[in-house]
């Protein structure tokens, strides 16, 4: 087996971290107006310093700044679109009968437009910190542009800017997105990762019947969601890897949708013209492999077979044999292994310790150097 140079890594993983007490506490603080936007942006800045530390210690070749300028991994980003907006928080009961309190549903209340660089400054000091000649790539995580669309549905996107979605809706978000990829891309940005949970939700009964009551055909979503999806690809920078990540819930170690990847994986996995995928198969929620036989022999799948939910370890024996079965349906040089999904999706983290953030990753490490060799 060979090891790979360009991202995604044989040992990756998708990039949120555990934020430390004294960046809560600063966040807390410039809540109550106690602290400047510039104060709370220097303290970000020193924990992130110690984050990419961390990652190069521990053994990472992809470097993310841990999305610790972030309070959710969707809404911070989109909200700086223009024409985009989000409600204020509501209570929702899960399917498993327990409330919390749900994320704020964006909205698209004018033309969707790039009004201004959105990560370029975090990345170049995300850039800024990494050891010189070490062998590391920066990665930046952005939300999938679906985020926009499936949370809301046609109700969520105004009808006087968007008397139809297709095909202005899709081309504005396309070309706002295409902006800020060749905006990382002049700041020196080769890897990318939108995070997407509307996919994975789709694979969900109950998410389907949602979905059917908003007005849309979940049998037709995911097909739509791949040529909105291509609409970005086709903008983005030369040799620039955009990779996605799907996620079906992991606010405070929860999930929020389960089902088998079949209902979307054809769109997914053939007609999206994406590089890679980290796709979650950390437990029976994720079904089997099967999906993976849509898998083009071009493009990398990233298992995510280490939960970040629970502090638990997983055998090594247990990884090796769960990638033999995902062998029979993908080869073998096409596949890396990562954790599930980040540590802390949103500021509130998962229910982790701090150190099992350490001895999950370098779980992940020596199985992909044992399965795929050392360079």
């Amino acid at each position: 087996m060979t090891q790979r140079t360009q991202p995604p890594f044989r040992a990756d993983h998708v990039g949120s971290f555990l934020r430390p007490k004294f960046l809560l506490d600063a966040r807390e603080q410039k809540a109550k107006g106690e602290i400047s936007a510039e104060q709370l942006r220097a303290v970000e800045d020193k924990a992130i310093t110690d984050i990419v530390k961390f990652q190069e210690d521990v053994g990472l070749k992809s470097i993310t700044d841990g999305e610790f300028r972030r309070t959710y991994f969707h809404i911070d980003f989109l909200e700086q679109l223009g024409g985009v907006t989000a409600d204020i928080p509501i209570t929702v009961l899960r399917p498993d009968g327990v409330k919390e309190l749900a994320p704020p549903v964006m909205k698209v209340v004018d033309k969707v437009k790039h009004v201004k660089d959105i990560q370029r400054a975090d990345f170049e000091y995300l850039k800024s910190q990494m050891t010189p000649g070490g062998g590391h790539v920066a990665k930046v995580t952005i939300p999938s542009p679906t985020m926009l669309h499936f949370r809301g549905g046609r109700a969520g996107i105004s009808k006087t800017h968007y008397p139809e979605l297709d095909p202005e809706f899709y081309d504005d978000v396309a070309k706002a997105y295409g902006e800020e990829l060749q905006s990382l891309a002049n700041a020196g940005c080769t890897y990318v990762q939108m995070d997407d949970t509307n996919l994975a939700y789709l694979c969900d009964d109950n998410m389907r019947e949602a979905a059917r009551k908003r007005g849309d055909d979940p049998n037709e979503l995911p097909h739509r969601y791949a040529q909105f999806i291509n609409k970005v690809v086709a903008l983005k920078p030369a040799g620039m890897t955009l990779a996605m990540h799907l996620c079906r819930g992991n606010f405070k170690s929860t999930h929020a949708a389960s089902g088998n990847y079949e209902p979307v994986a054809e769109a997914l996995l053939s007609e999206m013209k994406l590089d890679a995928y980290f796709l979650e198969y950390d437990d029976d929620r994720s079904g089997d492999f099967r999906p993976l036989r849509f898998m083009p022999k071009d493009k990398i799948v990233v298992l995510g077979l280490v939960t970040t939910k629970f502090g638990k370890l997983e055998s090594k024996d247990d990884l090796k044999r769960r990638i033999d079965e995902a062998s029979k349906y993908v080869d073998l040089n096409q596949m890396c292994l990562s954790p599930q999904c980040g540590f802390s999706s949103t500021v509130h983290g998962n229910d982790i310790a701090v150190e099992d953030q350490r001895t999950k990753l370098r779980l992940v490490i020596e199985t992909a150097q044992e399965v795929w060799g050392d360079a």
